[in-house]
């Protein structure tokens, strides 16, 4: 069953395009409900009381302690910034490294994309830029500049699974080995996919906050190929490949598979608000998959922290279920 209720709220979400805080507000419980579109099964007037019942128990699982993502952030960085200097002067074991450099490469996205939301210190709180450096720090293994990776997540939310306009629909693949194979095959030269993709859609919207992403990246690339080959003239190229060049694939291939093509496969067709993401189960579980089972609570209510979701599914899930979405995975 497919859900017309998007409609709205993408239009409020377009007009504060660079303000996630604004952006991702739940109403008030009581405000007026909004107009809901097209045929559906249910009455108008069971899918306002849903949609309120569905609000109250979103907003138990709002805000709350969210110190452990600049915590994991700022100690991860650290920890693989240390990498370097403890294999190359200290014999510290490199396979050990580089193990627990492909763990803080894709685990940083994690943290960034509580930052991407803002649910780490919102515009205009004291700890904003709290949130600003969480964000910027936990992208750098990947060499994904912040400024990119957040307007590109939240183009992804105002147009998800739209062929023509979601930024990570070119992640969309018939099955999960194309879908591993795509996440390599993507960051190709001269093909349009992944961070290539990203560059020609900021280059489109010729904003200064785009052209400004465009310089960041341009920057963080130069300084990750110029740290290469520095490390390989010197004598360290292994060391090079093993903690950040090998890392960063592993870690985008990790991210693309888990966050952008389990979650939203098939992608063809389901824009509403109630099918744009799967309930579904991992092999590799809940943590292991980055939260991502339970990703379309994040679609419905992007201020809910990555930690919280599962929990927010199972109370929410009643009413989900009334609503037609399925929830048989979990």
């Amino acid at each position: 069953m497919t859900d017309k209720v998007s409609g709205p709220i993408d239009r409020t979400i377009r007009s504060h395009p660079g303000d996630a805080d604004e952006a991702f507000d739940i109403p008030a419980v009581d405000a007026p409900a909004i107009p809901l579109n097209g045929s559906d099964e249910l009455d108008k007037y069971t899918r306002v009381d849903l949609l309120k019942q569905e609000r109250v128990i979103a907003k138990e699982f709002h805000g709350g302690p969210m110190w452990y993502y600049p915590v994991a952030a700022f100690a991860g960085f650290a920890l693989w910034l240390s990498f370097f200097p403890l294999t190359m002067f200290f014999g510290f074991p490199l396979a050990v490294a580089f193990v627990i450099s492909c763990v803080l490469a894709t685990g940083g996205y994690v943290t960034s994309h509580e930052a991407m939301h803002s649910n780490i210190a919102r515009q205009g709180d004291k700890r904003r830029w709290l949130n600003e450096w969480t964000g910027k720090v936990s992208t750098i293994p990947i060499v994904f500049p912040f400024s990119m990776a957040r307007m590109m997540h939240l183009e992804h939310h105002y147009h998800v699974n739209d062929p023509d306009k979601d930024s990570d629909y070119t992640d969309e693949a018939p099955n999960w080995w194309m879908a591993i194979y795509k996440t390599w095959y993507n960051r190709q030269p001269r093909v349009d996919g992944s961070i290539h993709h990203y560059k020609r859609i900021l280059a489109e919207m010729g904003t200064p906050e785009a052209d400004k992403a465009l310089k960041d990246t341009l920057k963080l690339q130069l300084f990750f190929m110029a740290t290469l080959f520095t490390m390989a003239w010197t004598g360290y190229a292994i060391e090079a490949a093993l903690l950040w060049w090998l890392p960063r694939h592993i870690g985008l291939s990790y991210i693309r598979f888990y966050l952008s093509w389990a979650p939203h496969h098939p992608r063809a067709g389901n824009t509403g608000r109630y099918n744009s993401a799967n309930i579904f189960k991992s092999r590799l579980g809940h943590v292991m998959s980055m939260g991502m089972q339970t990703h379309l609570i994040h679609h419905l209510y992007p201020g809910i922290p990555n930690h919280k979701t599962k929990d927010a599914y199972f109370a929410l899930k009643p009413v989900l279920e009334k609503r037609g979405v399925d929830c048989s995975a979990l």
